[in-house]
């Protein structure tokens, strides 16, 4: 069996999980051919041990592996390695599945068959995104919650809230309006890119989780901590409410 290539270490690393021998090796040739450096796994198991080896920026994740579900795999290295940009590649078109493999930590999803080109213009958009420094700003106080753009920092009661990149990045763009109604796809230009291909459905799977972790740090203090509130408004967009009431 081919080992993979140790990939230029000048060059972008990208970790490619593929058991199809044809996608597998379109995207190894067509990633080098554009300056990255590719290493290619066939199985889950083969992908985590070579993630421990090297460090990776990007992971592109077939769900259909023969020995294990991406969805596993796509879990255990956004824990392991919270900065790396997870496209997930699928032949799963229904919206759970998708939904899943979000809210399993992929960043991006693509259904297949899909282009090259189309991959390449969304691997640019994110990395482009992830490039940009952005400019010191004064953290922002919202109830009991402060959220440091600069240090890309979010704590409650003085106790930092483990976000993952893009729910940090939504709850940025939202506590620089509060109170103002932010559109879904002011939302999505902004978190993602004003050339997304996808679903917004990315929106409100990274909303809940957003959501659900900023609960889940209020009630793990045992404090009656004041959260900001998110409201949903209904076919437009989101606003955040710089408090709510603490909870009973």
């Amino acid at each position: 069996m081919r080992m993979p290539a140790a990939p230029d270490r000048s060059r972008l690393r990208v970790l490619v999980v593929e058991d199809d021998d044809t996608i597998g090796r379109h995207l190894e040739t067509g990633l080098r051919g554009h300056d990255y450096a590719p290493t290619w796994c066939r199985t889950g198991a083969a992908a985590l041990v070579e993630a421990g080896r090297a460090p990776y920026e990007v992971l592109l994740l077939d769900l259909g592996l023969p020995d294990m579900d991406g969805l596993d795999v796509a879990r255990q290295l956004r824990a392991r390695l919270p900065d790396l940009l997870i496209v997930v590649l699928t032949a799963r078109t229904d919206d759970i599945d998708i939904i899943a493999g979000l809210d399993a930590g992929a960043d991006d999803y693509l259904v297949k068959p899909f282009s090259l080109t189309v991959l390449l213009a969304r691997l640019r958009a994110h990395l482009r995104r992830h490039a940009v420094a952005a400019p010191a700003r004064d953290p922002v106080r919202l109830g009991d919650l402060v959220v440091d753009v600069t240090a890309r920092r979010c704590a409650l009661l003085g106790v930092e809230v483990p976000l993952r990149a893009k729910e940090f990045d939504l709850l940025a763009v939202l506590a620089d309006r509060v109170g103002e109604a932010v559109s879904r796809e002011t939302l999505m230009a902004e978190v993602w890119d004003e050339n997304w291909f996808g679903s917004t459905k990315t929106l409100d799977v990274t909303l809940a989780g957003l959501r659900r972790r900023l609960a889940e740090a209020a009630q793990a203090g045992g404090r009656q901590a004041r959260l900001p509130r998110i409201t949903t408004l209904r076919g437009h967009g989101y606003r955040l409410e710089r408090q709510s009431d603490p909870p009973d």
